[in-house]
This record gives C-alpha cells, structure tokens and sequence, in this order.
C-alpha cells in the first residue's frame, strides 16, 4: 500500500500541507472559496508540528490493524479491505472521540464539520492521484510511495 512519508530535513513549516488538505475536502475544491466561504479553517486532516528549528507534519500511518478503528463504537471508522486506507464516514462520526484516544500516533484529531463535531484523519484524498499535501510541498518534504507500517 502506498503512504505519506514525512523528510522532516525538507520541512520549513510553512503549513500549506494542512491549507491544501482542507481545500481537497471542501465542496469547492479552491483554497479561496475553502476558507472564505464555506468556513473549514481548521478542519485539515494532519497536523504539522512545531519545536524550533524543527518542523514534522504528522499524518495517519493507515495501520495495519488499527486501533482508531477498533475503538470506534458507531462504526464510522473503516479500513477499506481492497486498499488499505482507513477513513471516517463523518455522517456516521457521533463524535465520541473514543478514535482520538486510541490513535497511538496522534494522527486522528477532533474536529467539526457542518456544526457537527467529526473525526478528522488523513484518507490519503481518496479520490485523487496524489494527496493535495504531497502535491502541493514545495520542499517535497512529503513523500507518497510505497511501503509498510
């Protein structure tokens, strides 16, 4: 299964991992219209963290046998069985955060969609080519190859 890898060496923290990733899950698809007019500030799905001079963005490991998922108690997380990729179906997220506390990587964070509140965790933009974090690093400090957990 391919996976985003992070070069902490090329990180220079400018955060735009975390700025594309919320416009890949906005309706729009735009950065603009993301964060002007539908209001997803702060709705990314991982998270760059900071400890000067270092920088490391931190994103789902998609495990193997995940623990976010077996914590979950509506059944929102899921692991796709064909590739790999574990997910949340937000429509069904009751927002228990029972995931959050599983994650042993602090890959899954609270958030709110919708003025629901939701999981957020990285879903490598399933419908896309390449996850908007890795296309849009303009350090290539994301990488998306394969490899394993």
């Amino acid at each position: 299964m391919r996976k985003v890898y992070a070069r902490r060496e090329y990180c220079i923290n400018c955060h735009l991992c975390e700025v594309y990733c919320v416009a890949a899950h906005s309706k729009s698809r735009d950065v603009w219209k993301a964060f002007k007019r539908e209001g997803l500030r702060g709705t990314h799905r991982l998270r760059v963290e900071e400890r000067r001079p270092e920088s490391l963005p931190v994103h789902c490991r998609h495990c193997d046998e995940p623990q976010c998922v077996q914590g979950c108690i509506s059944g929102a997380m899921v692991k796709d069985p064909e590739t790999g990729i574990v997910y949340c179906h937000e429509d069904k997220c009751v927002g228990c955060w029972t995931c959050v506390a599983s994650c042993p990587y602090g890959a899954v964070r609270p958030g709110y969609r919708n003025g629901r509140p939701v999981a957020l965790k990285c879903d490598l933009c399933r419908d896309l080519l390449e996850p908007a974090c890795v296309a849009h690093c303009p350090n290539r400090a994301l990488v998306y190859e394969g490899g394993t957990t």
